[in-house]
């Protein structure tokens, strides 16, 4: 199954850091990752220097796997400019067709 990830609450750095990512680092997790979407401060993990865009970036190496975060939200916190290497900035449109260049999602989760 070819699965995409929003984070859009408080909790979802817990669920990524503690649940799916090492999964992911392990090749354990159940399904394909295709993509993640990061809203509001969510996009604070994908900062550079953070903990956590490092992890993510090895394993998009690793997988190809989309991680973009919020046009709007990385702007208005005034981080656009401090985004991980790899990780653009968009908004729903870029993150369909992005989507749908990999080649499409079964289902879309949002933490």
């Amino acid at each position: 199954m070819r699965i995409a990830y929003i984070f859009s609450t408080v909790n979802a750095s817990y669920i990524l850091e503690q649940m799916i990512l090492p999964q992911m680092e392990a090749g354990t997790h159940p399904v394909d990752v295709i993509g993640m979407f990061f809203f509001v401060d969510n996009n604070y993990m994908l900062t550079q220097g953070n903990p956590t865009a490092e992890r993510l970036h090895a394993v998009v190496k690793e997988t190809g796997t989309l991680v973009m975060g919020c046009d709007q939200c990385c702007e208005a916190r005034r981080i656009d400019d401090r985004m991980h290497e790899g990780f653009p900035i968009g908004c729903f449109p870029n993150l369909y067709g992005a989507l749908m260049e990999a080649g499409g999602v079964d289902q879309v989760i949002t933490l």
